[in-house]
């Protein structure tokens, strides 16, 4: 018994903090308010029972676009997301969004390092209110609590909402359910083509991104990846090229590759979920894929290790390393 020996139990220290907004009074212009409806939300203690009904319906009525960002873990998902976060606030200036990543819990501690902001430096400032949480004892790369946190900042008003998974293997697509356009995030790494035919997103993804571009077999990484996606969908009659992959290299600036994406998201959400956002980028600066230039190529990339063991061997033998 916490009260008994002293101790405050964590619901008695939310319900004595700041006053639980009611559900009208939600607004993306206040996103403390915000942020303490989805902590309730994730405590399940009086009264999001009753908030909970009157959230959802208020959401339902919301045309917001719900964007699923999922991928393997470390392939780019959250500088992918920070891209895309900058280019729709400089295209549509007024605009909010709302960005829900999650973190695994891990099952021996359960403890979650929610590190995706680390990777994200357009979220702060005006019009942008990020969120994150802890998959905790969900079993899936999505919380339990994600489809109450969607609710809550649709009700807010957000005029887009983008959701980002923990890190996922082949058979993973609870995001599916849960969104209205699914970005699949991968790399050239996934071994050889055959392991295509296991990534279940696959099927079910609207784009696909292969990120980082710039690594060794990223072009027939991509091929093999339009192929089996052309087939997948039974899209015969389409062009590969044409197809909704994209190459892209997140981490450098004004890639093209990335234009191409964000261009390429904005006139799905804009085609099937009635919206009218713009994209302001050059048509000379929108690409399917990043251009490939290497300040090192990639048969030289240990080129200064080599010169290191040469200079090493001449020293020590006097004679070159061979």
């Amino acid at each position: 018994d916490f009260h008994t020996i002293g101790i405050t139990s964590e619901h008695d220290k939310f319900k004595r903090g700041a006053p639980i907004p009611a559900p009208s009074r939600l607004s993306s212009r206040e996103p403390a308010k915000v942020a303490r409806m989805i902590t309730l939300a994730e405590m399940g203690v009086d009264p999001w029972p009753k908030y909970s009904d009157i959230l959802k319906e208020k959401a339902g009525q919301s045309k917001t676009p719900v964007i699923g960002v999922t991928g393997t873990g470390g392939s780019g998902k959250s500088s992918l997301l920070d891209e895309l976060v900058l280019r729709f606030r400089a295209d549509n200036p007024g605009k909010t969004v709302a960005v829900l990543s999650s973190d695994p819990s891990k099952r021996r501690t359960g403890g979650a390092l929610l590190g995706d902001r680390i990777r994200m430096n357009y979220v702060y400032g005006g019009g942008v209110y990020m969120r994150s949480l802890a998959t905790r004892g969900s079993k899936t790369e999505v919380p339990e609590v994600i489809q109450d946190a969607i609710a809550v900042v649709k009700a807010a008003g957000y005029d887009l909402v983008l959701v980002e998974t923990a890190g996922i293997g082949q058979g993973d697509t609870a995001i599916v359910d849960i969104s209205d356009l699914c970005l699949y995030v991968m790399t050239s790494e996934y071994g050889a083509p055959t392991q295509l035919e296991k990534i279940d997103m696959l099927d079910y993804a609207d784009i696909v991104v292969l990120n980082k571009y710039d690594k060794k077999g990223s072009e027939d990484a991509l091929r093999d990846v339009r192929r089996i996606l052309r087939r997948m969908h039974e899209k015969f009659d389409v062009p590969l090229d044409s197809l909704p992959v994209y190459g892209t290299i997140a981490a450098r600036y004004n890639d093209e590759g990335v234009n191409g994406l964000y261009a390429g998201l904005l006139e799905r959400i804009n085609r099937k979920c009635g919206q009218k956002y713009i994209c302001n980028i050059p048509e000379d600066r929108v690409s399917h894929t990043s251009a490939v230039r290497f300040a090192i190529p990639p048969d030289r990339i240990r080129y200064l290790g080599e010169i290191a063991e040469t200079v090493h061997c001449m020293n020590k033998t006097g004679k070159a390393f061979r």
